[in-house]
């Protein structure tokens, strides 16, 4: 699965099942979104700060989260952008899966796929 890193569309960012999984252990999209939805560059600096917390409080042995930073969370294409993106994936991901979603603390998901709606108008 590939996330589109740019606005033109000629960066992209690859994610596997086991990052979207790793991200639903660790509950990474908990709370990270404001309640008007939308996804900047600050909420990508709050993701990457939980993860440095995460990994400073001894996750650092976790292949799977330190496989999360460094392909995705920390890539050098990881935007505002690549995030929603990154987040409408894992909420599609876990619809397709019929994984049982933790929508606490994420309740902006409806704001963030309006968004997306907008964006295509």
């Amino acid at each position: 699965m590939e996330i589109k890193a740019n606005a033109k569309g000629s960066r992209f960012i690859e994610v596997t099942a086991q990052h979207l999984d790793t991200i639903k252990k660790y509950s990474l999209f908990h709370d990270l979104v404001g309640s008007d939805g939308f996804v900047d560059e600050t909420t990508l600096d709050k993701l990457q700060g939980t993860v440095r917390a995460l990994l400073e409080n001894g996750n650092d042995r976790d292949k799977d989260l330190l496989d999360l930073c460094f392909d995705v969370i920390y890539h050098r294409d990881m935007k505002a952008l690549g995030l929603r993106n990154l987040m409408l994936l894992y909420i599609s991901y876990n619809d397709e899966n019929s994984m049982e979603l933790d929508l606490e603390g994420f309740s902006s998901e409806d704001m963030i796929l309006e968004g997306e709606d907008a964006e295509e108008e």
